[in-house]
């Protein structure tokens, strides 16, 4: 079960609202509707190709051709910083995948999937939300540009990874959307997170976002299915069609419950049962053997020695730890 990058057609699969962000899902404009998103995507293009060019003349760049050629430099080395921040991620989730498989019985993460959003579909995402057309203001508003999908065997695996993930100490949680416990009203179930990671480049540090999905195989099945249904009928999906969505989403939950439950007696067996929130192999760790982890990107202040002192060893965070601190950051 190797990682493997999403295609173009498959990139659907880390929309952030629990479907695709592709507007393939929205019911197509036509007459001056047609005419006036049109004339905004133009309008689109223009700021940020004005911005480029004044970025390519403060360089000193003269001349149509180099401009174009810094124009281009300007674009790759804002996509690469993206990639670089989701192979940042993408590390620390094989270590944990390599490590269970290589050292333990079992491994909770069944399926790693990524992929980076094309310029085209990051502006149509800068006309969906209305933010600044221009690099900085895309850093800013737009999280989802690096995105990593995680499928697991069952839903105390996905709590399990995200914990794992999210105590490391040089990833900085920034929003939790915990779609397990609050489906959406569509019926998609899955975890959001998204992690700010430092990309060590020749010259500085940057801090990237990458969003994080975790779901079950059921729920992946589920929201692949939806995804295609949705593009088969541009978005205008019958009300019919959404009820029985709604209850194949319910069934696909009522499966996880069903095959914990499996789990549960036949670990029992073995007197390995796991409880709610633990691993399928047996409990989690208690809290004075699991990994030692500082906190999320520790305060200036602190010197060296008292980041590697005892500030360091905080245990690992809890799923409901995760949660409060990302949202009283937003707070």
């Amino acid at each position: 079960m190797s990682a493997g990058q999403s295609t173009e057609a498959d990139s659907r699969l880390l929309s952030t609202d629990g479907r695709s962000p592709s507007p393939r899902q929205q019911p197509r404009p036509t007459g001056s509707a047609l005419a006036r998103s049109e004339e905004h995507e133009d309008d689109t293009y223009q700021q940020l190709l004005k911005q480029l060019h004044t970025n390519a003349g403060k360089n000193g760049t003269t001349g149509v051709v180099p401009r174009m050629i810094d124009i281009r430099r300007q674009l790759t080395e804002f996509q690469l910083h993206y990639k670089f921040g989701m192979d940042e991620v993408l590390t620390k989730i094989n270590v944990l995948r390599e490590e269970f498989e290589h050292t333990r019985d079992y491994s909770p993460i069944e399926h790693v999937n990524f992929r980076l959003k094309s310029l085209d579909r990051i502006l149509d995402k800068v006309q969906r939300y209305g933010c600044e057309p221009t690099l900085e203001g895309i850093r800013g508003s737009i999280r989802d540009i690096a995105g990593i999908r995680i499928t697991t065997s069952f839903v105390s695996d996905a709590y399990w990874v995200a914990e794992m993930l999210c105590s490391q100490p040089d990833l900085r949680v920034v929003e939790v959307k915990d779609y397990i416990r609050s489906p959406k009203p569509n019926g998609y179930q899955s975890l959001h997170v998204i992690v700010q990671v430092p990309v060590f480049l020749s010259n500085r540090t940057e801090f990237v976002y990458v969003e994080v999905q975790i779901r079950t195989v059921a729920m992946d099945f589920w929201a692949s299915l939806e995804h295609k249904i949705y593009y088969t009928y541009s978005g205008e999906v019958p009300d019919d069609i959404h009820e029985e969505l709604r209850d194949a989403a319910e069934k696909a939950a009522a499966l996880d419950r069903q095959m914990a439950e499996i789990r549960d007696r036949v670990t029992q067996l073995k007197e390995q049962a796991p409880t709610s929130g633990q691993g399928a192999t047996g409990p989690t760790p208690a809290a004075a053997d699991r990994p030692r982890t500082g906190p999320w990107f520790p305060d200036e202040e602190l010197s060296e020695d008292e980041f590697s002192g005892e500030q360091a060893t905080t245990a690992a965070w809890k799923w409901e730890d995760i949660a409060q601190q990302a949202s009283s950051q937003q707070n």
